[in-house]
């Protein structure tokens, strides 16, 4: 698999006669430049990138994603959208045994936008409509004073990760969507205006500590994706409270501390690997302004290569306030230490074994390395790809073994994981 815009999908289970077209199509698009990415923050200036940085999918893991797609594709409903299933019933593992929920959909639908299909383009572009179509209608049908946008509760991702993942989620896939519906500015309206009300319900919840409420038994999952998109909604130029994001941000980033490594994960079940994943995809944007700033006043003469130590004191050098030097330094220190320890075998058990918050673990330590052009993210991608294909199910799918076991979401996730080099070149210019 090449690299490849990322787009979305929607309706009705894939015909024999479609399955074929499957590898044709991808190849089709795979000269294409990537547009949007999942969880994305603020996008940078352009840059060029080293070619040596991107990574030729395997054979092995195109052959994966083909079967993943598969199944992903016979598992949608009628109604446009997919499911996880309720907490309470963690061994039902059919996909049309459960009902349908705007977390699990929205997921599902940014695994099959890393894959190659658009609105207007892809061999699934009629269900990336009703797709999306679903989504919309869950927005506006919504209670207006509530924080979520489903009337259905006890899900195995709101037990999970917290009761407005939902609605978080959402957010994150319809920032994605923006720049697909050009074509049609009527449309667009409505994404947008889907947009904003997501984004005014998330900042409503937001706690004192910067945490986002709702949080269940993985909660730091559902604060950190919350801020991403909270982020990715300003970018595309909805209404943030600036103040909201630098709450969720220093949130994150005080779950570790650099001195010790010690990992505050108690809002994450106690598991090291939800926290520490967390904490480094939410300081990764701010590490990567420092590098390139450091970079910068180093050829101008400003500090020289002695100053390797980064602290405040050498960001307010270079032009930082003393506020933003102590943030950024802070930022920069959390990462490069966090993303150690995230990526240390003890911490990558999780739990034990995988369920979908391991899988979403993975995904954010993954894109976090992208965005900071991390040279030992192709190590991670080798290793982590590897443990990832030996889980994967006779049919194409992935479950989880504990809390969230749904088939539909943990194979939506690993996709994720699988497919992340497609979306290298736009990960890799976050970081304004």
């Amino acid at each position: 698999m090449k690299r490849i815009k990322i787009t979305l999908i929607g309706f009705a289970a894939v015909s024999a006669i479609m399955l074929p077209l499957l590898s044709s199509t991808r190849q089709s698009v795979a000269n294409a430049k990537p547009k949007g990415c999942v969880f994305k923050t603020i996008f940078g200036e352009e840059e060029t990138l080293d070619s040596a940085f991107f990574f030729k999918t395997p054979e092995k893991v195109e052959s994966s994603l083909d079967k993943a797609l598969a199944f992903i594709m016979k598992a949608q409903q009628n109604n446009g959208g997919w499911g996880a299933g309720l907490s309470s019933k963690q061994n039902i593992l059919d996909p049309h045994a459960v009902k349908t929920d705007p977390a699990t959909t929205a997921m599902v639908l940014m695994s099959l936008l890393r894959t190659g299909n658009t609105l207007q383009k892809g061999a699934y572009s009629t269900q990336v409509s009703t797709g999306l179509e679903y989504l919309l209608k869950s927005v506006e049908t919504s209670d207006p004073n509530s924080s979520t946008i489903t009337k259905e509760t006890g899900t195995q991702i709101q037990a999970k990760l917290g009761y407005n993942i939902d609605v978080v989620l959402t957010a994150q896939l319809l920032s994605n969507m923006v720049e697909y519906v050009e074509h049609d500015q009527a449309l667009k309206k409505r994404v947008t205006d889907n947009l904003q009300v997501c984004v005014n319900k998330i900042q409503k919840t937001q706690s004192g500590n910067g945490s986002f409420s709702g949080g269940s038994w993985a909660g730091v999952l559902q604060s950190s994706f919350a801020s991403s998109a909270l982020e990715s909604a300003y970018e595309q130029g909805i209404k943030v409270d600036t103040v909201v994001l630098k709450k969720s941000q220093q949130y994150q980033t005080s779950n570790y501390d650099v001195k010790t490594g010690m990992v505050d994960a108690s809002d994450g079940a106690s598991i090291v690997l939800y926290s520490v994943s967390s904490t480094v995809r939410n300081t990764s944007v701010n590490a990567k302004k420092v590098k390139k700033d450091l970079e910068k006043a180093e050829k101008e003469g400003k500090i020289s290569s002695k100053d390797t130590v980064v602290t405040a004191e050498t960001l307010q050098k270079i032009g930082y306030t003393s506020t933003e030097a102590q943030q950024y330094s802070t930022s920069y220190n959390v990462y490069n230490s966090a993303k150690k320890t995230a990526q240390q075998d003890n911490v990558m058990k999780g739990f034990g074994n995988n369920g979908g918050e391991e899988y979403l673990s993975f995904l954010q330590t993954g894109e976090s390395m992208i965005i900071n052009k991390d040279s030992d993210w192709k190590k991670w991608y080798d290793n982590i790809s590897g443990q990832i294909l030996s889980y994967q199910n006779n049919d194409g799918s992935w479950n989880g073994h504990h809390c969230i076991t749904s088939p539909v979401f943990c194979t939506a996730t690993a996709m994720l994981i699988l497919s992340v080099n497609n979306d290298v070149e736009r990960l890799a210019k976050m970081g304004k």
